[in-house]
């Protein structure tokens, strides 16, 4: 899509409001160029030399005519901030609704951090759509209507006119193009230099080393003279539009006014007329300058459309699941054959020819060393990612008949990524599922060993957590995770080494309660703890990709 489709997508979506603004448009540029006109009539009146009930009619008309036009520029602001509300609104959601369910695959060369910074166009597209709205169709009106006013005094000024919306149209095709392609390459280099930022606040314990420190500012210098190149590149197309706008006025002046001048002479336009005439050809300037510096504006909405396209462009996973299908009130029992998976970046397969079977109830520890495909192997179970050869069984009926959330919600996943995020304890915890009662969260507080720590707190469960758990331990984070996973009573429960960190003593006990008999849930655990494999009754062991019997 390309960056000007999206923009008529952007006006498309709010196309009754636009067509309130320039409506408004319409009747403050008629209302404002027949100003001249009253002007024009009043300059005739007083050159009789006398006050008449016409004159005074006529000024206030004009005046009256001024503030119609405030009038109407007044409801075009009013218009523009709910567009800009709107705006705002729609783009937080659609970042927040597609990062959790972006296809995996297609994130995998991505950093998310650095592709939610995106969202900071919406600011520039907020304010820019608004004032090219309102200033640039009005300019684009007034240039039109002066030409068109300009017409009536002498059949010269049609031709005239013609030519100059001519000259407009080629300096606009001739720096579109270069002046879009020169904002995006600037935009590039500006989220290079703010993602490498970013990694330098991640990881500032790390660069406070010198020689880390002294590579952090050279790799900084590199990246920002890039920005400064591409910005100069961007700056010397801007630079020759107002060259090229400055020689359209000078030719707008010179060439009205000897015009105008020569028809006076030749008494074909009288004295009122030839005044109106000249507050025509200055509002037509002022319109012309408008226009051109709003192209600068028009760039910076355009590139800002195509940064936040990076995200909204992105393929969704495939939600599949068809009538009928539902996973409601029954065990799960899971099957695979010849599952395989590749990373978009390699060229062997990270599992292959993974055949198994998970019944409801099971505790299944997945061992191996490092590299041998167990992550990925339990994420391709929970759904995070989705094979690439191979078929799984979900009670004997191909996953895809049901659906990815239906699944999800009768599953608990702990991945080794997680964290927790900014909010209360309760909020990490519930994620205020209003269906999660109090007594559920202390039952679980003390399953995990939070209790304790809890009460230990002035606030307890009303804690503000920063964000990543800044001001916790990890021992306390992984517990935290474990409760969310948990709190919910899932089917199934799939866990990345989710007790690590976590003392040995306490490790047992939860264990222990994870892998009693009376909980219902199936238990799919990677873990290097070996009291999981007193507790799990199932083993699969993976090598080099393959499961070994």
């Amino acid at each position: 899509m390309t960056p000007i489709q999206r923009f008529k997508n952007l006006l498309r979506i709010d196309k009754k409001d636009i067509y309130q603004i320039i409506l408004y448009s319409v009747l403050a540029g008629i209302i404002s160029l027949s100003l001249p006109l009253g002007i024009q009539s009043i300059i005739n009146f007083l050159q009789a030399g006398k006050v008449s009930t016409s004159w005074v009619v006529l000024v206030i008309i004009v005046v009256a005519g001024v503030a119609t036009v405030g009038i109407f520029r007044i409801m075009q602001y009013r218009i523009t901030e709910n567009l800009q509300q709107k705006i705002f609104v729609r783009s937080s959601f659609e970042f927040a609704y597609r990062f959790p369910k972006i296809r995996f695959s297609k994130l995998y060369n991505y950093s998310p951090p650095e592709l939610a910074n995106r969202f900071f166009d919406t600011l520039t597209v907020q304010k820019g759509a608004s004032k090219l709205l309102l200033d640039i169709s009005g300019a684009a009106l007034q240039i039109l209507f002066g030409i068109l006013l300009l017409s009536l005094y002498h059949t010269f000024f049609i031709f005239f006119g013609v030519f100059l919306i001519f000259l407009l149209y080629l300096i606009f095709k001739l720096n579109f193009t270069p002046g879009l392609n020169t904002s995006l390459k600037e935009s590039n280099y500006k989220y290079k230099v703010a993602h490498w930022l970013q990694e330098i606040a991640r990881n500032h314990l790390s660069f406070k080393n010198d020689k880390l420190f002294q590579y952090s500012l050279h790799k900084n210098d590199r990246l920002v003279n890039s920005y400064l190149d591409s910005r100069e590149s961007h700056f010397s197309i801007l630079r020759r539009q107002f060259i090229q706008l400055t020689g359209f006025k000078v030719l707008i002046t010179a060439g009205l006014l000897i015009i105008g001048g020569l028809l006076v002479l030749s008494q074909q336009m009288n004295i009122g007329q030839f005044v109106a005439a000249e507050i025509i050809i200055l509002s037509i300037i002022t319109a012309v300058e408008k226009l051109f510096g709003g192209i600068e504006l028009f760039y910076d909405v355009l590139t800002s459309l195509e940064k936040m396209g990076k995200v909204v462009d992105m393929e969704l996973e495939s939600e599949n699941g068809s009538n009928g299908y539902s996973l409601e009130g029954q065990d799960l029992c899971i099957e695979t054959e010849q599952l395989s998976y590749n990373f978009p970046d390699r060229e062997k397969p990270i599992l292959k020819n993974i055949s198994l079977t998970i019944n409801q109830g099971d505790s299944i520890l997945i061992d191996g060393a490092n590299g041998a495909g167990k992550t990925t192997l339990i994420r391709l179970l929970s759904r995070v990612i989705e094979p690439t050869g191979g078929t799984v069984f979900i009670n004997n009926t191909n996953y895809k008949k049901f659906a990815i959330d239906d699944y999800r919600s009768k599953i608990g996943t702990i991945t080794i990524n997680d964290n927790v995020f900014e909010g209360t304890l309760f909020e990490n915890i519930t994620c205020k599922n209003p269906n999660i009662h109090i007594d559920q969260v202390n039952e679980v507080i003390e399953a995990v060993k939070l209790e304790g720590y809890i009460r230990s707190l002035p606030d307890g469960l009303d804690t503000a957590v920063h964000s990543e758990g800044k001001q916790l331990n990890s021992s306390v984070v992984q517990k935290i995770l474990l409760a969310r996973c948990i709190i919910s009573e899932p089917k199934i429960l799939f866990l990345e080494e989710p007790l690590e960190k976590i003392d040995d003593g306490s490790a047992k006990e939860i264990i222990d309660y994870l892998s009693d008999h009376d909980k219902k849930w199936t238990l799919v655990v990677i873990s290097r703890n070996q009291y999981w494999k007193e507790k799990c009754n199932k083993r699969f062991l993976l090598e080099e990709g393959e499961l070994k019997k």
